[in-house]
């Protein structure tokens, strides 16, 4: 089990792209699969398609390694809560769910009042100076905490991957270092939330859509799909291409909103094939988008949720 800086490093990905997932069945990264070299990019200059085969070099040996011991860290007693600004302004519930599941694992949970936008909207719009002065403000708020956990793919695949292009010297250097000890939140649920008692009180349908930063930045399927499987009672119907984007891609939608509409409209029509009552996701972008689309068609199911909503809802009541 890895790090979400170390899952997935030496990869790039375009938001909108049909491309595999490129995403091993035990978490790790398929090397055969078009991952695109450091340095691509928005700042590198190579459009995210060059493919990369054959052995690991010693650089992805390293950084693989690295992350396995990082995984086998101890569950860290108190966290930062990354809560993103869709998570501020938008949707607040993933985030209070994740606390709320946070807290029954053992875990004391913060919530800094002064985090703020982590720089992608910009860096996305081609303003990597302005991003990188939200990057230095969000290393100044996390690096008191022992540990961070984030409520998005999508967010922390922009530090992640981000951070250490944009950023140089030592905020680079103190940006890596907090990138060393931040989870994901499934991932960190899956590492250790294995003893949370999960249980819905009525048999549940779900279908997962992966993000497309989650899955092709921090390489991350397996993690959300372990959580969902520990509830008892409820039933995982995987739909035809859960990899494939729903069009949000965060400015794309606004810049191209006939496109982005187009493919929400393909994946909510993959998510009606399953029979799933409920789509869940772990990137609360993609649920906005997803659930304002199938509002404005009029439609009534699914309903989408976070992951975090899912085990918060399956979590035992605590005795008065």
């Amino acid at each position: 089990m890895v790090s979400v800086r170390n899952a997935g490093r030496n990869s790039e990905s375009d938001d909108t792209k049909d491309t595999d997932s490129g995403v091993s069945s035990g978490g790790g990264v398929n090397r055969s699969a078009g991952v695109s070299p450091p340095g691509g990019g928005a700042l590198g200059g190579s459009d995210g398609t060059e493919s990369v085969g054959g052995a690991e070099d010693a650089a992805a040996v390293e950084t693989r390694e690295r992350g396995e011991a990082v995984g086998r860290r101890a569950m860290p007693r108190e966290v930062a809560l990354f809560v993103t600004c869709v998570g501020d302004f938008a949707a607040s519930g993933p985030a209070r769910a994740a606390v709320t599941v946070l807290e029954r694992m053992g875990v004391r949970v913060t919530v800094p009042k002064a985090q703020s936008c982590c720089g992608q909207p910009a860096l996305n719009s081609g303003f990597p100076v302005e991003a990188a002065a939200l990057a230095r403000h969000w290393v100044e708020v996390f690096e008191p905490h022992p540990a961070v956990v984030a409520i998005a793919g999508s967010c922390a695949g922009m530090t992640v991957h981000h951070y250490p292009r944009i950023l140089d010297g030592p905020w680079r250097a103190r940006a890596e270092a907090i990138l060393d000890r931040m989870w994901e939140f499934t991932r960190f649920v899956a590492d250790h939330g294995e003893n949370l008692a999960l249980r819905t009180a009525a048999e549940r349908t779900v279908t997962y859509h992966d993000s497309c930063h989650m899955l092709r930045n921090l390489r991350e399927r397996d993690a959300p799909r372990e959580v969902l499987g520990r509830v008892e009672g409820l039933e995982l119907r995987e739909m035809r291409d859960p990899d494939i984007c729903c069009g949000f891609g965060g400015t794309f939608a606004v810049k191209f909103p006939e496109v982005s509409t187009a493919m929400a409209d393909r994946k909510l029509r993959q998510v009606h094939d399953t029979g799933a009552t409920e789509l869940v996701s772990a990137d609360s972008g993609c649920l906005l988008h997803l659930d304002g689309r199938r509002d404005a068609s009029g439609e009534t199911t699914p309903r989408a949720c976070h992951v975090a909503e899912i085990l918060r809802d399956a979590l035992p009541r605590e005795p008065r």
